[in-house]
């Protein structure tokens, strides 16, 4: 099954994108903490998107698609126009540094990829796709 979101960059929309993630993964029998979990990484992705790539400027957007399959695998697309951070080559910082140098933010990303079986970034003609992967046990 594939569901489609869209939504103008806004920080307010990112309580939409969460409430669209946790309905979609809720009619499928996904267990609370991986819902949980994932509309958590999804979440991050996307605010990152929105307030860095586009900073929060309504007049763009950006969509994000669902797709579940019979063989258990999820696969989030957040499909943007602009040049998308390749979060798939992120260098980790020790979680020890980030919590020194005492700035807001900084273990977002490292919770994507902690929480996300396989992160790829396909860049196209008119469109760059966030794709984020996850094997889990479907009811």
């Amino acid at each position: 099954m594939k569901y489609s979101y869209k939504v103008p960059c806004t920080k307010e929309k990112l309580r939409d994108i969460r409430s669209f993630v946790k309905e979609v993964l809720d009619k499928h029998g996904i267990s609370e903490v991986d819902v949980s979990t994932l509309v958590l990484a999804i979440d991050e992705v996307c605010a990152n998107v929105i307030i860095h790539g586009h900073s929060c400027n309504p007049k763009d957007s950006i969509e994000l698609e669902i797709k579940i399959d019979k063989s258990q695998n999820l696969e989030f697309d957040i499909i943007d126009t602009v040049d998308l951070f390749d979060i798939a080559t992120y260098q980790e910082p020790k979680i020890e540094d980030v919590i020194k140098q005492q700035k807001k933010g900084g273990i977002g990303l490292i919770l994507v990829k902690r929480i996300m079986d396989d992160i790829e970034i396909i860049r196209l003609p008119k469109k760059n796709i966030c794709r984020l992967t996850k094997k889990i046990e479907l009811t």
